[in-house]
């Protein structure tokens, strides 16, 4: 397992990117934080930012205060996530054209391609 957290961020494993998408079991998974645990200094002396350590993007940083600011305001406990969440229901597509093939990710409802 990698020196980092999970993205804690509320709708990571909903986003629909490749480096997200496992084919062999059809799911769009949640990525890992963008730095390590145990982070130093890079070789020009810059720290990354501690919630770096939670987020794998400023979007999911940005989401996920959105979603618990009033938790954090209340003084209310926020559950940390522990393990990698996925959304199941996804399949590879291979788009013909005439300049050759692309690939996109779609969702699949009961085998049915959903748009």
């Amino acid at each position: 397992m990698p020196n980092k957290h999970f993205c804690q961020g509320p709708t990571c494993h909903e986003q629909v990117t490749t480096d997200r998408f496992l084919k062999s079991r059809g799911v769009i998974r949640g990525r890992y934080a963008y730095a390590k645990l145990d982070q130093t200094e890079n070789q020009y002396g810059w720290i990354y930012p501690k919630s770096d350590k939670y987020f794998c993007s400023q979007g999911c940083k940005n989401e996920w205060l959105n979603e618990q600011m009033e938790n954090i305001e209340q003084g209310r406990p926020i559950e940390f996530i522990r393990h990698r969440r996925e959304s199941k229901g996804y399949v590879k597509v291979k788009n013909e054209d005439r300049w050759g093939g692309q690939y996109s990710i779609q969702r699949v409802d009961n085998g049915q391609i959903v748009e």
